[in-house]
């Protein structure tokens, strides 16, 4: 028990419940878990189709690509690689070659990491369809709420102080240390969880949703400057799975500190909107 003593008063710790998140961040951030993971799952289906990705225009004529994910025969059968700029590592049992019903089986990524299970691209592409439409409208009203209620300049804008080189540096040191935010300074983002909350909303999903739209040749024919933008439909696929590769090592972080803070007290903060902090109170 940390107790501490100011003005000959003895102080011990309390629990005190604050209201960290409203009901329409709350709401938001769930949808978001469902739609993501059916956007990722739909998503490799619909690289199964064709896994390699390539840069500019084309990549249909024999342009090289910068990414694939195969597999090739050899005298002890098949064996999956990943080929990144021409540098090639084995992969398989995980990527470009797995088991399905008993049987090694030529396929990018695994069924079990695809939706549907099977091979099928049609079904895919509806998956991923609907799920992007309903993503991009939850992402609307989750910033439509934020910048109308103050949450994105209140909760997740950094203050000049707290974007100083001394302040940045001694939380990096606090996350490394596993020293996460206690009493006061837990009542609010700290400044490297406003910058990555920042980038992914402001830099990778606006990316990934104008990259997807991008492949549309619907969409292409009424905004013809997008395909240009990116530098062919090729280059917008290439940056389309590299913006979801980077959002799901944020979620593979974001779920370990969510884990290594307080499972328990996260979870409820998101499903409740209470946080439990501990304060300093005078003995009862």
């Amino acid at each position: 028990m940390n107790v501490t003593i100011i003005n000959d008063t003895v102080r011990y710790p309390r629990t005190v419940f604050i209201r960290r998140h409203s009901i329409i961040i709350r709401f938001t951030h769930w949808l978001n878990v469902l739609c993501l993971s059916f956007l990722l799952m739909s998503g490799l289906q619909i690289f199964n189709a064709h896994p390699e990705l390539y840069w500019g225009h084309y990549g249909a004529d024999g342009d090289p690509a910068v990414l694939t994910i195969g597999s090739e025969s050899q005298s002890d059968g098949s064996h999956g690689f990943a080929r990144v700029a021409g540098l090639q590592v084995p992969t398989t049992g995980v990527l470009g070659v797995s088991n399905v019903d008993g049987e090694p089986t030529s396929r990018a990524f695994p069924a079990w990491a695809t939706i549907p299970s099977f091979q099928d691209l049609a079904a895919g592409r509806r998956w991923h369809f609907f799920f992007a439409w309903l993503f991009l409208i939850n992402g609307i009203l989750y910033l439509g709420f934020s910048l109308i209620s103050g949450h994105f300049r209140r909760d997740l804008t950094p203050t000049t102080e707290e974007l100083s080189p001394r302040h940045l540096g001694r939380e990096i040191i606090d996350h490394a240390l596993l020293r996460f935010p206690k009493g006061e300074e837990a009542r609010r983002y700290n400044a490297l969880q406003k910058l990555t909350y920042l980038s992914v909303i402001v830099v990778l999903l606006p990316l990934m949703i104008l990259t997807g739209l991008t492949m549309s040749p619907g969409v292409d024919a009424a905004f013809l400057w997008l395909v240009d933008v990116f530098g062919g439909r090729q280059s917008a696929r290439t940056i389309h799975f590299i913006t979801a590769s980077f959002l799901v090592l944020f979620v593979i972080v974001h779920v370990a500190m969510v884990v290594l803070s307080g499972t328990w007290n996260n979870i409820r903060s998101m499903i409740t909107g209470r946080y439990a902090i501990q304060e300093q109170g005078p003995k009862s």
